[in-house]
């Protein structure tokens, strides 16, 4: 059974894939550069996730306008644990903040938040487990965009290439071209900040 909050990702020793979806003015000029460029804004918050199948869910498989093009990012495991050391999780939690009011201050500074949502099937139905999305402010982004990024990739092709396998009832092709996710080992002091018992 799969833990109610887990971090699932494709990852390898110094690597993780996170995955975000933009219109083509800004992701057809950082797969061109291999990095965020402008129009990208270092100063707004920007939000990444581990997931494939919740990215897809989140941007209706890159047909969503403004979410055209699916990127899969390759940042550095240290980056993003860096990220998750810094977090404060989107609601006021027990067990995890003494009361709202400390976890209120805490969320106003917050260089990063974390908020679980319901991880996703391939056909978009609501799972009983929870997915990761990490929002980085303005305070991080520039880290994020360059430090910790090591490549970008276009994933729209596959994106569109599942879809119109799933529409055409061919699930078990189209879940074969997953990304091989597999449970982070999330050190214990992080998994206790972000609420993973």
């Amino acid at each position: 059974m799969i833990p109610t909050r887990q971090i699932r990702a494709d990852y390898g020793r110094d690597w993780i894939t996170v995955y975000q979806a933009y219109s083509k003015e800004i992701a057809l000029p950082a797969l061109e550069h291999g990095r965020f460029v402008p129009p990208f804004s270092l100063s707004r918050m920007t939000w990444i996730k581990p997931s494939f199948l919740w990215m897809m869910e989140r941007s209706n498989w890159g047909r969503k306008p403004g979410q055209e093009h699916v990127l899969a990012i390759r940042i550095t495991r240290r980056g993003w644990e860096e990220a998750l050391s810094q977090a404060v999780l989107t609601h006021p939690e027990r067990g995890i903040y003494p009361d709202a009011d400390h976890w209120k201050r805490l969320f106003n500074d917050a260089p990063v938040y974390v908020q679980w949502d319901p991880e996703r099937s391939i056909h978009g139905k609501a799972l009983e487990h929870r997915s990761i999305q990490v929002g980085l402010s303005r305070h991080v982004i520039e880290k994020y965009v360059r430090e910790w990024a090591l490549e970008i990739r276009d994933c729209t092709p596959l994106a569109r290439k599942m879809y119109a396998l799933i529409q055409e009832g061919h699930t078990d092709r189209a879940r074969a071209l997953l990304p091989k996710e597999r449970p982070y080992p999330v050190p214990p002091e992080i998994g206790r900040r972000i609420g993973i018992s």
